[in-house]
C-alpha cells in the first residue's frame, strides 16, 4: 500500500493520478479533510482507502492500518503563508511530520516529504540543497515550520534514526492542473488565466526593490507533472537521505508568466501594475531559483517544461477539465 498524505491537495492530488498510472493494482490510502460524501476535485484520481489527518494518528500509533505499507509520500500541511497561529501550524506541520517519520522508522518505510523553496528566506544566502541548512531564515510561520523539521530530520539521521531511504523535497513555485481549490493561494498562473478571460488583463505587483522593474520580480516555476515525477524518483533514488530542490533550475519574470499565459490563450499581452499589499512587502521575494545538481545527480535526468510549454499545457488541461471558455 502507497499512503498519500495531503491527497486530496494540489500536488497530491497530481501525485495520486500519477501514482495510479505507474502502479496499477496498488492500493493507495489518503490521507486529508474528506468531506463525508467524499466530496473532491472532479478530476482527482479515486483512492481506495481514506482518513482524516486525526484517524491517521490514530492509526500510526495503533499500526491500525489497512494493509502493509511500502512508502510513504507526505505532503499534507498547513501552506497557507499568511497563517500566524503558532500552536495550530506547529501542530500541523512540525508534530504530525515526527509522527509521520518515526513510523518509517519503526516499520522501515521509505519517505519523501514535503519541504519548501519558502525555508530559503530572502534569497541571500541562495537557494543551495547541498548548503548548511542553518544559514537560512525563513520569512514566515509555514516557512519555519519546514526547517525546523528539516532540521530536526537531518539530526534524526545524524543519530542513526531514519527511515531506510528518505527525502525532503523543496518545492519551488508549481503551477497546473488540479489547482483551483486553493483559492487566492493557487498559482498565479492559474489567477492570471482566469483574468484575462474576465477582464482582458493580467494585474501584476509593482517592484519596491532596487535593480527589479515592475514585472521582474522572478521565480523558479515548475509545471506540476515535472515536480510530481522528481518527486516519485526520489523515492526510489539509490542515494543518501536528504533535502533535495524541485524547480527547473531557471528563473523567469513574471512578466513572462503572465505573458505565456496570453500566448496560451491566442491573446495578446496586456499587463498592469499594482500596488503590493504593505503587509506582504517585508516578506516578499524577489528573486527564486533553484539549484538541481543535486536532483540529477540522484539520476533524474527527464527534461523539464518551460514557460511557454507548461502554460500551453495547462491551458488545454482546464478546457477539457475545469470548463475554461475562453
Amino acid at each position: 500500500m502507497l499512503i498519500v498524505t495531503g491527497s486530496n491537495g494540489f500536488i497530491g492530488a497530481n501525485l495520486v493520478a500519477a501514482l495510479r498510472d505507474a502502479h496499477p493494482g496498488t492500493p493507495i490510502l489518503g490521507v486529508d479533510h474528506y468531506a463525508t460524501d467524499g466530496t473532491r476535485y472532479p478530476t482527482h484520481a479515486a483512492v481506495d482507502h481514506e482518513l482524516s489527518p486525526d484517524e491517521f494518528t490514530k492509526a500510526l500509533s495503533t499500526n491500525d492500518l489497512p494493509a502493509a505499507t511500502t512508502a510513504i509520500y507526505h505532503l499534507g500541511a498547513c501552506s497557507d503563508t499568511t497563517v500566524t497561529d503558532r500552536d495550530y501550524v506547529t501542530r500541523v506541520n512540525l508534530d504530525f511530520s515526527k509522527a509521520v517519520w518515526q513510523y518509517g522508522v519503526e516499520h522501515a518505510v521509505p519517505l519523501v516529504y514535503a519541504s519548501s523553496a519558502a525555508t530559503y528566506g530572502d534569497g541571500s544566502h541562495g537557494y543551495s540543497d547541498e548548503a548548511d541548512p542553518t544559514i537560512y531564515q525563513p520569512l514566515n510561520l509555514y516557512a519555519e515550520s519546514k526547517h525546523l523539521f528539516d532540521l530536526w530530520a537531518l539530526d534524526q539521521t545524524r543519530q542513526g534514526n531514519a527511515p531506510p531511504r528518505w527525502a525532503g523535497v523543496k518545492y519551488f513555485n508549481v503551477y497546473g492542473p488540479m489547482e483551483s481549490h486553493k483559492g487566492r493561494m493557487a498559482s498565479m498562473g492559474y489567477h492570471w488565466v482566469n483574468q484575462v478571460r474576465d477582464t482582458g488583463v493580467t494585474r501584476l505587483f509593482k517592484s519596491y526593490k532596487d535593480g527589479y522593474a515592475d514585472g521582474q520580480q522572478q521565480r523558479d516555476f515548475i509545471y506540476v507533472a515535472d515536480a510530481v515525477a522528481a518527486t516519485m524518483h526520489l523515492m526510489h533514488a539509490d542515494q543518501p537521505g536528504g533535502l533535495y530542490n524541485i524547480g527547473t533550475g531557471v528563473a523567469r519574470p513574471f512578466a513572462d508568466l503572465a505573458t505565456a499565459c496570453f500566448t496560451a490563450l491566442g491573446r495578446e499581452p496586456r499587463l498592469e501594475y499594482i500596488e503590493m499589499p504593505e503587509s506582504l512587502r517585508p516578506q516578499y521575494q524577489y528573486f527564486t531559483q533553484a539549484t538541481v545538481d543535486k536532483l540529477r545527480g540522484a539520476g533524474f535526468d527527464a527534461p523539464m517544461r518551460d514557460l511557454t510549454q507548461g502554460m500551453a499545457d495547462y491551458v488545454a488541461w482546464r478546457r477539457t477539465n475545469d470548463g475554461l471558455a475562453i
